[in-house]
């Protein structure tokens, strides 16, 4: 394969000229070998290792080099945070900026989907997209489930259930023998689709279709289906992006990658992976059976050098690579690896023990920047009669930010699409901004508003009008009521416009475009002896990707109630048992806590019972591991 761009551009000199504008070490011959690799291949890559510089080193050098202006480089990510990483990065250079535009494309699995394949899809048939979201979705469908005659059939069996809401809610197309049909949650249907119920539901999906509402697996189905009807679109969308480099590739679905193999599977793309699939805690990574492209390949390059942390602790994170065993070679700082051993009184002193542990073995300026980070693989407590379980045993006060994900209100996501902005990515600014305001108008006074492909631009047009409205709020001081009433009260008169329908007004929708003073940022930590520290608190799984000074794993109880997390796995690094004859759920368990334990870089800390631990205290202590302990009183 080909590809367009000149032949010296991944030259030695060009790359280590550049590595050395970005401070990028490149001293060991697996980073060279992925920089100047132009053929398929996948990366299994450390934590800490650095694939994320290496990415943007990799694609800044194509970009100097592309020649083709029809032709693009294709970066995908499962999540937006790591799309969002590769951006910022590739915005600082002027060669990078080239691949925020046309012909290239950098976005996530679901993005691709959507834009490529699917929207496309529908809007030749008619259907005009309103919201692509699992939360939307779910509310629009329980609504018209309780308060629509046409469905009473299929609410009365879902009173009968208890997951019958459930049912409703989670709905969702799949490509099933080349024709689209309705599932459950697990797949499947609890009734015929011929029942009554079968068709009430089927009728209440495509309803919701209708007025443009889908979930975001829809999305795969249906474009799924339209690849099977029209397999040109894939040779088409193959030939568009000759080179395609995906991140975080450990989190790709079956479901995902069956459509990426459909797509790029051919000869004549070059298909670049990286990812750690020992970090791969969102998906089912045992699929029946599992794909022959299923990553990482046998044949996989390594990054096996991290150098976020020392050996302590990549000694430890390499006996817990549960998918595939890889050493890990720690390159950074030495740091600490410390047990916290608790009783039942002291349970509450476990977070203030940690913080006065970091500051005895953590340098100063980094916990003034950097704050301790405590995590959990639970946040809230189960029916068990067991203490502790979650976070919240040990921090009370915690409050989960999940309510805080899907907030509501106008001025909080423009001011998250602002960050789009801020990293040159203008038409995702603008396309969060408008997805917006149609759902706040959507859900305040039911009026539909059309994608912001669908909107003119004649200079005399509405949607010019609407065009200039967002460009300010992107723009203007929003901070000021003033100004943020003013640009709201511009919407309030232009929107209906749009739609053809009388001006919108009602509680709700003041509600959602009201000011909202921008949080103060935390104060800075004292680091004094007598200032208390505060550490922040997640879950595991949100800290995903992050680096930290130090970190704390609080030991939990797994869902079924019988057995702690951090004692079951700490139990089998002291025997030097190895994980993979471990069973399914301790196998869960240590992924979930490699992925917390190869966060920090000078200070690891597992919280752990005294009573459940002390059989194996000695076989730790001889691995250098510090022991402490936890005071009721602090």
């Amino acid at each position: 394969m080909i590809l367009p761009f000149a032949l010296d551009a991944l030259a030695k000199d060009k790359t280590e000229a550049l590595a050395a504008q970005h401070g990028l070490e490149l001293t060991h011959s697996q980073q060279w070998d992925f920089l100047q690799s132009t053929e398929s291949l996948d990366l299994q890559a450390a934590p800490g290792s650095g694939k994320t510089s290496l990415i943007g080193l990799k694609l800044t050098l194509l970009a100097q080099g592309w020649t083709s202006t029809t032709r693009g480089i294709c970066v995908l990510s499962h999540t937006n945070t790591a799309k969002d990483e590769i951006t910022r990065r590739l915005a600082a250079t002027p060669a990078g900026r080239r691949l925020l535009e046309f012909p290239h494309f950098i976005g996530t699995i679901q993005s691709f989907t959507n834009t490529f394949l699917a929207l496309p899809n529908l809007r030749s048939r008619g259907i005009d997209i309103q919201t692509v979201d699992d939360t939307a979705y779910e509310e629009a469908a329980l609504r018209l489930l309780d308060n629509h005659p046409a469905y009473l059939r299929l609410k009365a069996y879902t009173d009968r259930r208890h997951d019958g809401r459930d049912l409703v809610a989670r709905a969702h197309y799949v490509c099933d023998a080349g024709e689209l049909t309705v599932a459950g949650p697990a797949g499947t249907l609890p009734f015929k689709s011929t029942s009554p119920s079968g068709q009430q539901l089927i009728r209440l999906k495509n309803h919701l279709v209708g007025e443009g509402l889908f979930r975001y697996s829809d999305m795969f189905a249906i474009a799924e289906h339209h690849l099977l009807h029209h397999p040109d679109i894939a040779q088409a969308a193959a030939h568009r992006f000759p080179f395609v480099l995906l991140d975080e590739m450990q989190d790709t679905s079956d479901l995902q990658q069956r459509l990426l193999d459909q797509v790029f599977g051919g000869a004549n793309t070059v298909v670049q992976r990286v990812g750690d699939v020992n970090q791969g805690i969102f998906t089912d990574r045992a699929p029946a059976p599992p794909r022959p492209s299923v990553f990482p390949l046998p044949s996989a390059a390594q990054l096996p050098v991290s150098r976020r942390f020392g050996t302590q602790i990549a000694d430890l994170a390499s006996l817990l690579t549960v998918q595939r065993h890889q050493t890990i070679d720690g390159a950074g700082p030495q740091g600490t690896v410390a047990l916290l051993l608790f009783d039942d009184d002291c349970v509450p002193g476990v977070v203030p023990a940690f913080e006065r542990l970091a500051r005895e073995t953590v340098p100063d300026h980094l916990l003034a920047t950097t704050p301790p980070r405590v995590l959990a693989s639970r946040l809230i407590p189960g029916t068990a009669k067991a203490f502790p379980q979650s976070l919240t045993c040990y921090l009370p006060t915690f409050t989960s930010p999940s309510a805080a994900q899907a907030t509501p209100e106008l001025i909080t996501a423009v001011r998250a699409a602002r960050t789009h902005l801020a990293a040159g990515d203008r038409r995702t600014a603008t396309a969060q901004t408008w997805d917006a305001v149609r759902r706040a108008f959507r859900q305040s006074a039911g009026t539909a508003l059309p994608a912001i492909q669908r909107i003119e631009r004649g200079a005399t047009s509405t949607g010019l009008r609407i065009r200039i409205v967002l460009h300010d709020l992107l723009r203007a001081d929003i901070d000021d009521p003033a100004e943020w009433n003013a640009l709201t009260e511009r919407l309030r008169e232009v929107v209906p416009q749009l739609a053809e329908v009388p001006p919108a007004s009602s509680r709700r929708l003041d509600d959602l475009l009201r000011h909202i003073p921008r949080p103060a940022p935390p104060a800075e930590p004292a680091v004094d002896g007598a200032a208390p520290m505060i550490s922040v608190a997640t879950s595991i799984q949100r800290a995903k990707g992050e680096t930290h000074a130090a970190t704390l794993i609080l030991e939990c109880l797994d869902s079924r109630g019988r057995k702690y997390d951090v004692y079951e796995t700490l139990a089998l690094v002291a025997q030097s048992k190895d994980v993979a004859d471990a069973s399914p759920t301790l196998r869960k368990a240590a992924q979930l806590l490699f992925v917390g334990i190869t966060r920090p870089t000078h200070l690891l800390a597992l919280a752990v019972h005294r009573a459940r631990v002390e059989p194996h205290l000695d076989a730790l202590e001889a691995r250098g591991w510090l022991v402490r302990s936890a005071s009721p009183r602090w």
